[in-house]
């Protein structure tokens, strides 16, 4: 009915038990120095009766001295090394010491390394914080309040703005609001844009964007080398300065540009100018007019403004 009872088991712990293991590992050690100590009267005993009563090798000897003395020195001196090392190394340079010397080394490595991960984080937090403020003051920032600098395009479905530096259309409503909306400002372009009108555009102060150098112009068109320099002019003299093209300067302005005034063409085209899709998390549309094909219209199309958020 009733099961036998277990005899509780003694539990030693590691500590204990290291104890233990080095207590025994002592004992075998200086066991073996009793025995070297025995053996080595004996062998000595031996070596004197063996050259002294039994005359083995007894006119042998070096520097003057009987061989068995020079044997017998020797080995007193092998049980001596044995003394140190039991009493000595054993002890205090042991298994446990080695242990405990690499223990030190490591953690002092590994304090170095602590530092100089420390020293590292911190450059790297500084070389981040310098190319961050860095990023910050190089990045495209838009027009102030005070100013609107704006895109006007006309652009197809597929964003296709022309074909060979030159419109594939002709809207005439579209001409007309592109005039209304430039006239009296300035307006930035490229160098081909300008080359594909015949003549400067009337009541408009042309900026035109080039890296030729000595590029002639006639008298009032402004020549710039960059986007930048060409919008701090327009901004300078000009509360809303207008960008018209092409397709890589329109690219450049994004970044500055508050406003874009935006015919879109519903229809697609092949070309080689293209105009920026438009990230609609960055704009927001403010104004829509869809245009009927007419006699006047081949391609119905849309007058969009959009703002920046």
């Amino acid at each position: 009915m009733f099961g036998k009872k277990k005899k509780p088991t003694t539990q030693i712990d590691q500590e204990q038990l290291a104890l233990i293991e080095a207590a025994q590992k002592r004992i075998k050690q200086k066991k073996r120095l009793y025995y070297h100590l025995v053996i080595f009267i004996i062998g000595s005993a031996f070596l004197v009766l063996l050259n002294v009563v039994l005359g083995f090798g007894k006119d042998f000897t070096l520097f003057q001295t009987d061989w068995f003395v020079w044997a017998v020195l020797t080995w007193f001196f092998v049980f001596l090394f044995h003394v140190f090392d039991v009493y000595i190394t054993k002890k205090f340079m042991g298994k446990d010491w080695e242990a405990e010397q690499l223990e030190k080394l490591v953690s002092k490595q590994e304090l170095r390394i602590e530092k100089l991960k420390q020293k590292f984080l911190k450059e790297e937090t500084e070389i981040a914080k310098a190319q961050a403020m860095e990023e910050i003051d190089n990045k495209p920032q838009p027009i102030s309040k005070r100013n609107t600098l704006s895109l006007i395009v006309a652009a197809a479905e597929n964003h296709i703005i022309g074909k060979d530096n030159q419109l594939i259309w002709h809207l005439s409503d579209d001409l007309k609001r592109f005039k209304k909306l430039t006239s009296g400002h300035y307006i930035i372009m490229g160098r081909k844009t300008f080359e594909s009108f015949p003549k400067p555009l009337p009541n408009r102060t042309h900026v035109v964007i080039t890296r030729q150098k000595d590029y002639q112009v006639p008298e009032g068109v402004i020549i710039v080398n960059s986007i930048q320099d060409a919008i701090e002019i327009a901004t300078a003299n000009d509360n809303e300065p207008f960008v018209i093209g092409g397709g890589e300067i329109y690219k450049q302005a994004l970044p500055y540009a508050t406003k874009i005034e935006l015919t879109r063409v519903h229809h697609e085209f092949e070309g080689d100018t293209f105009f920026p899709e438009i990230d609609l998390t960055a704009w927001k549309e403010v104004a829509n007019t869809f245009h009927k094909k007419d006699e006047k219209h081949e391609y119905e199309f849309s007058f969009i403004t959009y703002e920046r958020i």
